[in-house]
C-alpha cells in the first residue's frame, strides 16, 4: 500500500471514529429549534452552539458519554459562570420553549431557571421524555397549566416551575411521582385543591406551594410523606382545620401554613414535635394555646399572630427547650405574661392586640 493511499485512510478512520463520538444529527437539530424560539441579547450564550457535535463545547449542553445522546440542558439566567462575570450582569432571555426540546429522547435533566422573560407554556410532550429526573424551570414568565399527565415521569426527583404564572390545578396524575423529592409551585396562579392522596408522594422532603390561590382542606394524607421536612402552604386559600397527624411526623422541621383561612384549634400535638418553625399566623384559628409545651418543644420561630386564640398564655412554654421567636399579638388572650424564659428577652410587640394581656415587657397586671 503506497503511503498517499495509507494517509487516506487514515483520514477516513480519523473521521469516522469522530463522528461516530458525535452527537447525533437529530439531536443536533433539536437543539438548534429550541434555540430558534428564544432570544438573548446580551451574553451570547447561544454563540458556542455551532458545528456538527453539539456534546462538544455547547454551553450549557452535556451528553452521555456512552451514548452521546444529550442528557442535560443547564442554562441559569443567574450564574457564576466567567460569561456573566464579563458582562456584570444577570440574564435576560426571552421567547419560549419549544417542543422541539422533546426530540431529545435521552434527557435527564432541563434546567431553563431565571431568565425572567421567557414566555409560552411548558410543553405538554415533555411528559413523554422517560428518563427525566429533574424539571427546573423558576423564574420565568411561564403561564398555563401544569401538564396534566405529568404523572408519566416516573424519574422525576424534582419539579421546580417556582416564580412563574403557572395557572389551574395542580394534576391528579402528580401523586404518581413516586420518585420525587423537591416539589416547588410557589408564586404562581395555581388554583383548585391538593389532592387528597397527596401522601402517595412517599420521597417528597420539600413541598413549597406558597402564594398560589389553592383552597379546600390539608389532606390528613400528608402526614404520611415520612420524609417530609419542609412543608409550606402559606399564603393560599386552604380553610377547615389542621390536621393532628402533622404533629406526629418524624421529620418536619418547618411548618408555614400562615395567611389562609384556617379555623378549628391548634392540635395539641404541633406545639410538642419535632416542628422547629412553626407559623400559623393570619388566620381564623380559635380557642386556647395547648398547655402541652416541654423539653422536645424547640422552636426558632412560633407565630400564632392575627388570630382569634383566646385564654392566658399556657404555663408550658416555660418548659420549652427553646424558643427565639414567638409572636402571639393580634389575638384575644388574657392575663399575665408568665415571668422567667423566653419571656424574659421578648419585646412588646410580641404580645399587643390582646385583650387584657399583662406584665412585662407590657403594663404591670
Amino acid at each position: 500500500m503506497s503511503f498517499g493511499v495509507c494517509i487516506v485512510v487514515m483520514v477516513l478512520v480519523a473521521s469516522a471514529n469522530w463522528a461516530a463520538e458525535a452527537c447525533p444529527p437529530s439531536d443536533r437539530a433539536a437543539l438548534l429549534a429550541f434555540k430558534a424560539a428564544l432570544h438573548e441579547p446580551y451574553l451570547g450564550i447561544f454563540n458556542s452552539w455551532t458545528g456538527p457535535d453539539c456534546c462538544h463545547n455547547w454551553y450549557g449542553i452535556s451528553c452521555d458519554p456512552e451514548t452521546r445522546r444529550v442528557a442535560d440542558i443547564n442554562l441559569r439566567g443567574e450564574s457564576e459562570d466567567p460569561i456573566f462575570e464579563r458582562a456584570h450582569r444577570t440574564g435576560y432571555m426571552t421567547g419560549y420553549i419549544s417542543p422541539s426540546i422533546c426530540g431529545l429522547p435521552r434527557l435527564s435533566s432541563v434546567t431553563i431557571a431565571d431568565w425572567k422573560g421567557i414566555t409560552g407554556v411548558i410543553p405538554r410532550c415533555v411528559t413523554s421524555l422517560p428518563f427525566l429526573r429533574i424539571l427546573d424551570l423558576i423564574g420565568n414568565r411561564i403561564s398555563g397549566p401544569i401538564p396534566a399527565d405529568i404523572g408519566r415521569l416516573r424519574r422525576l426527583t424534582v419539579l421546580n416551575v417556582a416564580d412563574n404564572l403557572i395557572s389551574g390545578p395542580i394534576p391528579r396524575s402528580i401523586t404518581s411521582l413516586t420518585s420525587l423529592m423537591h416539589l416547588d409551585l410557589r408564586n404562581n396562579r395555581i388554583s383548585g385543591g391538593l389532592p387528597r392522596d397527596f401522601g402517595r408522594l412517599r420521597m417528597l422532603s420539600r413541598a413549597l406551594l406558597s402564594r398560589n390561590q389553592i383552597g379546600g382542606t390539608i389532606p390528613p394524607s400528608v402526614s404520611s410523606i415520612y420524609r417530609l421536612a419542609d412543608l409550606d402552604l402559606s399564603l393560599n386559600r386552604l380553610e377547615g382545620p389542621i390536621p393532628e397527624s402533622l404533629g406526629r411526623m418524624a421529620v418536619l422541621a418547618t411548618l408555614n401554613l400562615d395567611g389562609n383561612l384556617i379555623s378549628g384549634n391548634i392540635p395539641a400535638t404541633l406545639v410538642n414535635s419535632a416542628i422547629g418553625n412553626l407559623n400559623l399566623s393570619r388566620n381564623k384559628l380559635e380557642g386556647r394555646i395547648p398547655d402541652v409545651f416541654g423539653p422536645r418543644s424547640y422552636f426558632t420561630v412560633l407565630d400564632l399572630s392575627y388570630n382569634n386564640l383566646t385564654g392566658s398564655i399556657p404555663k408550658s412554654i416555660s418548659s420549652a427547650s427553646y424558643i427565639g421567636h414567638l409572636d402571639l399579638s393580634h389575638n384575644r388572650l388574657c392575663g399575665p405574661i408568665p415571668a422567667g424564659s423566653p419571656f424574659d428577652h421578648l419585646e412588646a410587640s410580641s404580645f399587643i392586640y390582646n385583650t387584657c394581656l399583662c406584665g412585662k415587657p407590657l403594663k404591670p397586671c
